[in-house]
């Protein structure tokens, strides 16, 4: 059984394939990134500001 590119007239060689398979990689290892974390200090504020709106309602 031939696979489903088997009698595709346009095929890449092996170097250009891997540059693809490279480029792809980099570009979802950079929208993939995960967030940064904030600062500790700015983190806290915004766990304070959190609890006083909930103590609030």
């Amino acid at each position: 059984m031939a696979g489903p590119f088997a009698n595709d007239s346009e095929q890449i060689d092996r170097r250009t394939s891997r540059s693809i398979c490279d480029a792809v990689g980099e570009r979802l290892q950079q929208s993939l990134r995960p967030e940064p974390r904030l600062p500790t200090h700015l983190e806290q504020l915004l766990n304070e500001l959190d609890r006083r709106d909930r103590d609030a309602h």
